[in-house]
């Protein structure tokens, strides 16, 4: 893994020291909205059938992310390997960095990344399907929608009735910027 910059962000590999501003992007009703419903995770509890990653700093394949001009935490990023040449990207940020452009910035690059320095030949991002805003960022870096499943999880949230989207890219379909 290697320190990506934006023009807006110096994405790292995370470390132990993330742990205390990742947990509390966990603390936000609307950063978990799609997530969980909006629940604020108690970390005080295991939360043994969380389906959506929740790193602590200590995780391969998940980048910090943080404003390149004051080195303010935004969120994290992750391009975390499925199978062989595939890669899942996921990405969480502060609510209050939201519509700036900085999920595209940041995404995007991990993106390149993949493609470039990861090895991968394909990578794919899962969102609910009424998380439209998350859908426009996987548009706009040049995922392609590729279908629609079922919520499968132990506990439906508000949505979860219309599906979770699978968007891709193919190594060779991308066009590198």
């Amino acid at each position: 893994m290697a320190i990506l910059q934006t023009m807006q962000l110096t994405l790292s590999p995370c470390c132990p020291s993330d742990r205390t501003d990742f947990m509390d992007l966990e603390l936000d009703p609307e950063v978990m909205r799609f997530l969980n419903g909006g629940y604020a995770v108690d970390h005080e509890q295991d939360e043994p059938n969380a389906t959506f990653l929740m790193p602590r700093g200590t995780e391969p394949y998940v980048w910090t992310a943080r404003r390149t001009t004051n080195s303010a935490f935004v969120g994290w990023f992750c391009l975390w390997p499925g199978s062989e040449g595939l890669a899942e990207l996921g990405y969480r940020l502060r609510r209050m960095e939201w519509g700036q452009g900085l999920a595209s910035e940041g995404a995007s690059a991990l993106v390149n990344w993949g493609f470039t320095s990861g090895g991968y030949d394909k990578i794919v991002a899962t969102t609910m399907a009424v998380n439209h805003a998350s859908r426009r960022v996987m548009e706009k870096i040049g995922l392609n929608y590729d279908r629609t499943v079922s919520f499968e999880g132990p506990d439906p949230i508000p949505g979860s009735e219309h599906g979770e989207v699978w968007y891709e890219l193919m190594h060779s379909e991308w066009n590198g910027s």
